[in-house]
């Protein structure tokens, strides 16, 4: 696999996308890994040049994906790279 492109700090999770992830049986490192090395799955192509500057500069990273239950996750690295969230868009 490819060299992850950030650190993404200490992890964390709403209780509702942990829920989520949950009645989906889909496993969250998954995601985590996926955002780690620059697949940033939905978000449009604009937000993924926003992407790739801001892991050079410092600034803060989204991801969107959707479950196979349809419901879409976000996960953010904060700029300083304390902290990767999983959260419901609605939780932002």
């Amino acid at each position: 696999m490819e060299k992850a492109k950030f650190l993404l700090g200490q992890l964390v999770a709403t209780p509702g996308a942990l829920a989520i992830l949950s009645q989906a049986n889909q496993d969250p490192l998954e995601f985590l890994s996926r955002h780690q090395h620059g697949d940033w799955g939905e978000v449009p192509a604009e937000d993924q040049k926003e992407n790739e500057f801001s892991v050079l500069n410092d600034l803060r990273i989204l991801s969107a994906y959707t479950l196979t239950t349809g419901v879409k996750i976000w996960i953010i690295t904060e700029a300083d790279r304390s902290v990767t969230t999983i959260l419901l868009p609605s939780e932002y």
